[in-house]
Order: C-alpha cells, then structure tokens, then sequence
C-alpha cells in the first residue's frame, strides 16, 4: 500500500529564497542546506518499499530524519537537529494518497535499546535463578519443621524434597525462558512487535544486530507486511539482503545526480559480489 506518494527537497532556489526570509537570523549551523541539492535530489517518489543506498556520509539517515519530522512520525527519541534544520523541514513538501493508521520512524539505536533492557531483565532473570538455588539448597536439607500455617514454607520444603532443583527453580521463575533468546532472535521479537496494520514504518539501517540467517528472516517479514498487511516500508539500508527486497525502488545516494537502480546494479552489492568471485574456488572444494 501506498500512503506517502513523493516528497519534494529544497533546490537551490529554495534553499536561498529560504535564506532571504531569514536575514535576521544567525544560524550556528547550515545542516542540512546543500546536502540533497548538491546532488540533484529534489523530488523523491514512492513505492510501497523505498530504499535509500549509499556509503557512510551520503546523507541517508538526514535523508530519513527530514522525512520523519515533516510528516510527524513517531519515534522514541526525539532529535534536535537545530534551528536550521527545523527551517529546512518547514519548506518541504509532500502529497499523500491515503492516510495511514500509525506513521513510526525506527532507528538501530532503538533495536539496541530493546536488546539492552532484555540483557537487564535477563540478569535480573539470573540473579533470581541464583537466588532460587541457594534456596533449593536450604530446603532440601533442612530439618525445620513447619506447622500448617506456615503452608509456604511447608511447600517449599516439600518440593525442594521431592523435585529436582531444576523442576524447583523454573517453577518459580516466570521469566525464565527470556533467557534463552540471543541478540538476533530478540531483535527479531521487536520487529514483529513493532510492525503494525496499515501503516508507514520508516526504518534505519534495521539489519544491525542481525546475522545473515536473520536478515533474511527480516526481509521476507517486511515483504509479507507490505504485501499483506498494507504497510509502506522507508528503508535505509547497507545489507544486500535488504536492498534485495522484492520490487523495492532503491535511490543510490552515491550517484550525482541520485538516480534508482536495481539492487544488482549497486556498488556494494557488486563489491560482495567480486570477493566471492575472488573465492569461488573456496567455495568448490568445501
């Protein structure tokens, strides 16, 4: 599903007609001013997956960030870009086709965020286990005895008696199979509790965290929630497995002037392509 149809960045006109409304004003910093013009990107169209390509500094993050606050999206941690920028995102444009029903901007920084309150509770999961087994322990050989109406501590004892420690401690421990979860797998567990219905999700590099295995796991999932779930992806992408998103429109930030291109046609993904053609004969003997 289509929600936002184009956005248009500032030209070089715009950006100094921009300046001549703002003659008063002294601004600490120009960014983002000339980063998009300098290399002819003006109006950006849409399809239901957009992918923005391009080495480290080409702009793709700015590019998102610019998107994500002028059509209000949501986000967990707010950006304050400055005066300047604010400025800039006020003279952007855009057209809708449909409304959708959330609009969330998802950074790796937010995955990285979830994946550390998982390792916080896991801790708390282990101090608990910890904690459980000592107790275990005192009960198993302790020869206190309890009366009826200390019915806790009569079962604790009776089960410490007559269970393994085992059976003992998750018995008691709710959370205890979060444990058994690894980065990749958490990671995924927040994307499908992020993605919603019918809705645009513009997503940051979303591939850090996530092994090969799993990155294929995401993009079949993006795929399914664009196809079934009319969701309207804005990705930002290093990985090749993404930018092999099917009928993706990928813009190469690395071109001057920005044009699309088919994700073979890129530059990393032909880098990856030649380092394995460098190793076919490796590959041959295994």
């Amino acid at each position: 599903m289509i929600y936002l149809k184009n956005f248009s960045l500032l030209t070089d006109y715009q950006e100094n007609k921009m300046f001549e409304c703002e003659t008063r004003k002294i601004f600490n910093s120009y960014y983002p001013v000339g980063l998009f013009s300098y290399i002819g990107l003006n109006k950006i169209e849409f399809s239901n997956i957009t992918i923005f390509c391009g080495g480290n500094g080409s702009g793709k993050s700015t590019l998102l960030n610019i998107i994500a606050t002028k059509i209000n999206a949501s986000r967990r941690n707010r950006i304050n870009k400055g005066s300047i920028f604010d400025l800039y995102v006020d003279w952007c444009t855009y057209d809708m086709f449909n409304e959708p029903y959330d609009i969330k901007m998802i950074t790796s920084d937010d995955v990285f965020d979830y994946l550390l309150d998982v390792r916080s509770i896991n801790m708390n999961v282990n101090r608990r286990k910890e904690s459980l087994s000592r107790e275990y322990i005192n009960n198993k050989y302790s020869n206190k005895q309890s009366s009826l109406s200390e019915y806790n501590e009569l079962k604790d004892s009776y089960d410490a008696k007559t269970k393994t420690m085992s059976a003992y401690v998750r018995q008691r421990l709710v959370n205890n199979n979060i444990i058994e979860h690894s980065n990749g797998e958490s990671a995924l567990e927040f994307w499908e509790k992020e993605i919603d219905e019918n809705s645009i999700y513009i997503l940051d590099e979303p591939e850090n965290s996530l092994s090969c295995d799993n990155q294929l796991k995401l993009k079949q999932f993006i795929e399914d929630s664009a196809r079934f779930y009319n969701c309207q992806f804005i990705i930002s992408t290093h990985s090749p497995f993404l930018l092999a998103l099917k009928d993706a429109v990928i813009y190469d930030l690395d071109t001057n002037p920005v044009i699309t291109k088919k994700w073979t046609e890129l530059d990393s993904v032909k880098t990856y392509k030649n380092f394995f053609d460098e190793h076919s004969k490796e590959f041959k003997n295994n």
